[in-house]
């Protein structure tokens, strides 16, 4: 027998109702799980348990993870179009997953049907188009390892363990950036399932409208199951990771800011990234040149810096890609051994993003002293580790595409072409609401410092990839907002794609 000395009878009648109802809801989704498996190809699978089902409800983050009734593998888009309807028909809720690395609440997970895309898992090179058509069920280390093979590379996500999906239905900054726009900007075209069932090629003048709008816009308009992009020839590129002692991140700051005031040769970059692990400090950055060898001069500044580790050299593109996972795993064993931890846990997460045009000292000054006061905050409230990163780009970014995508709506200057990338873990659910606003303060206070020091980049549109679940659609979209919403109506009247969570127009 359970006793519930502190709950009134309204309360507890009101755990019964939820309990009675959640189960009534249940058991229509189930209903739904059955009639899409009885209507598909031998080829699809839907599972209610076992390895499959946990692999697909698998996410990232404790953010964006539910149990759901069922989960659903569609083998080809005809299997994805059958699932929508009978999802539409049914009012059932759904969840779309690529990678499963959103870190917002039901963004690719659901109490209803799961979709995972697993099984479209092929990039196929076209040598005579240089371009390349990639499921959507990858990662980018799938896509990378696979073109590597032909010598091409395509403008994809840094992250390798990501997601195909969110990069290019989002907006996509990348270590090509510099050279070759945005992933949206090298979208030739899309595979997309309809809401209302129908699969259809959608390329710039085949739907100029939709073309638009899935560069950037999600999944509002139907279910992305492959993309084509351009490819570029890809040589091997110079470069590697250094992290810093913190007495010599004063000269690290100076380095960097006379870096990204001087080098304007598109083929270099950096990314660093300032973190807070267990009360403990940490500062790497990541080295870009996109040839074999550097020109002469171009990173000797912060090569000559006293480092605690240096792993510089030419190497494959995929392979300097992968050093920035290290320094992801350091930040959590790090957490881990401090707190007694042997097997592997799930954390929370949160994204922030603040615009600017350009690092200066007294800017990468401020994102330590923020790194250091908040990342003892969050510490404090189950924080496995705060992380800043600065990501320098140059204007030049967005005239690499003539035609308009949904993000970024805007690419004049008022965009900023320079970001600070926030992340904060922890895990106890408890503290979310304490340490998103923590999170919100930080972001807010770096926004006023850097208007503050002359860039004022309060209009500038924010990532939807890396901003926190509150953010508005305004925030995002700005003026292209509404020209969304009509082609979200027009091609989904009866708003099917309501039914999965993401940004919804």
């Amino acid at each position: 027998m359970a006793f519930f000395p502190t709950l009134s009878l309204a309360v507890i009648s009101g755990l019964i109702g939820l309990s009675v109802s959640t189960g009534l809801r249940r058991a229509d989704y189930t209903a739904t799980c059955q009639a899409i498996a009885a209507n598909v190809s031998s080829a699809s699978n839907v599972y209610y348990s076992g390895n499959e089902y946990n692999d697909d409800n698998d996410n990232w983050a404790l953010t964006n993870t539910e149990t759901s009734t069922c989960s659903f593998e569609p083998a080809n888009a005809q299997d994805v179009g059958i699932a929508l309807k009978i999802l539409g028909e049914n009012q059932t809720p759904f969840a779309v997953k690529g990678g499963g690395h959103s870190a917002n609440p039901g963004f690719s997970s659901t109490p209803g049907v799961q979709i995972a895309m697993t099984q479209f898992s092929e990039v196929v090179y076209d040598e005579s188009a240089q371009t390349a058509t990639i499921g959507m069920g990858l990662v980018w280390e799938d896509v990378y390892s696979t073109l590597a093979d032909y010598d091409t590379v395509v403008v994809g996500g840094k992250d390798t363990n990501v997601g195909v999906g969110g990069v290019v239905l989002g907006g996509g900054y990348s270590c090509l950036s510099n050279e070759y726009g945005l992933a949206v900007d090298n979208v030739v075209s899309f595979e997309l399932v309809m809401p209302n069932g129908t699969v259809a090629n959608i390329t710039s003048s085949s739907n100029p409208d939709l073309f638009y709008g899935l560069r950037g816009g999600f999944n509002n308009f139907g279910i992305a199951t492959t993309v084509t992009l351009n490819t570029f020839p890809q040589s091997q590129v110079w470069g590697g990771m250094i992290t810093f002692p913190e007495d010599q991140w004063g000269a690290f700051n100076n380095a960097t800011a006379n870096f990204v005031s001087t080098v304007t040769d598109p083929k270099a970059c950096l990314f660093s990234t300032t973190d807070y692990v267990v009360g403990a400090p940490v500062m790497a950055t990541l080295l870009f040149y996109n040839a074999p060898t550097p020109p002469d001069g171009i990173f000797d500044e912060l090569l000559a810096i006293p480092s605690s580790v240096q792993d510089i050299s030419t190497r494959t593109y995929l392979s300097i890609l992968s050093l920035l996972l290290p320094i992801q795993d350091l930040r959590y064993n790090i957490w881990c051994s401090a707190i007694g931890l042997t097997d592997s846990v799930g954390d929370r997460f949160a994204w922030y993003w603040v615009p600017l045009a350009q690092f200066t000292v007294p800017i990468l000054e401020m994102i330590e002293n923020q790194t250091l006061s908040y990342g003892a905050a969050v510490w404090d409230l189950s924080g496995a580790f705060i992380s800043y990163d600065v990501i320098p780009l140059l204007p030049s970014i967005y005239d690499h595409s003539e035609t308009p995508s949904a993000f970024p709506s805007v690419r004049d200057s008022g965009q900023g072409n320079s970001f600070i990338e926030i992340l904060y873990g922890w895990t106890d659910a408890s503290n979310d609401d304490a340490i998103m606003q923590l999170g919100a303060e930080s972001a807010a206070y770096m926004n006023q410092f850097i208007a503050a020091a002359g860039q004022d980049f309060s209009s500038a549109l924010l990532y939807p990839n890396c901003v926190p679940p509150d953010t508005s659609l305004e925030a995002m979209y700005g003026d292209a907002l509404s020209t969304l919403q009509s082609i979200k109506g027009d091609v989904d009247p009866n708003n099917v794609m309501g039914l999965a969570g993401g940004w919804k127009f």
